[in-house]
């Protein structure tokens, strides 16, 4: 199953795009679009932020380990 997922990721081109922007205008209009398009920026960065506070806090138990 993720094969397929992989495969059809991997073969989206130009006229596929459109195709689902289009779609996606079509559902929310064009009022919604930028509101949908800042939430999805917040949560991406987000999660950024999250996975380099657990880089960061990692990074730091290491450095602060006792060496034997």
């Amino acid at each position: 199953m993720l094969q397929s997922i992989l495969l059809f990721l991997g073969s989206i081109g130009g006229p596929e795009l459109l195709l689902i922007l289009f779609v996606i205008l079509l559902f929310f209009g064009a009022k919604k679009l930028p509101e949908l398009a800042r939430g999805l920026g917040r949560g991406i960065r987000e999660f950024k932020d999250a996975t380099r506070e657990i880089k960061d806090e990692i990074e730091q138990g290491v450095k602060e380990q006792p060496k034997q």
